[in-house]
């Protein structure tokens, strides 16, 4: 199995994990480092230097949003506020050190080009 193929399977169990997370209830020490561990993998293999300013631009949309979710009233819709309301939590666990690596990334690239 080549990096690249790591970097996509462990953005789709990321992403699977905070949603089955926040629909079951599971939001425990164990799912929180699941999380940020396969944040860490997705931030190094997934992303390129072509496409690090799109992926900031939308991880701070994600982790604004995760932050959120309670003062915008998303919690309180009928039927699925409760979900969304654990749901963006977690891919703001998951996305959070994605968006870390990626920015070191690209300081260090920016000082490395003088």
């Amino acid at each position: 199995m080549n990096m690249e193929t790591i970097g996509q399977w462990s953005f789709i169990i990321g992403v699977a994990v905070a949603v089955l997370a926040g629909v079951f209830g599971a939001y425990n020490e164990s799912a929180r480092l699941v999380l940020v561990l396969l944040g860490i993998l997705v931030g190094f293999l997934n992303i390129s230097d072509k496409e690090t300013t799109d992926f900031l631009v939308a991880a701070a949309a994600l982790l604004l949003t995760g932050i959120l979710t309670g003062t915008a009233g998303l919690n309180t819709l009928p039927y699925i506020g409760y979900y969304i309301g654990a749901i963006l939590p977690n891919i703001s666990t998951f996305v959070a050190p994605a968006a870390i690596i990626v920015a070191l990334k690209a300081i260090y690239a920016m000082g490395k080009e003088k």
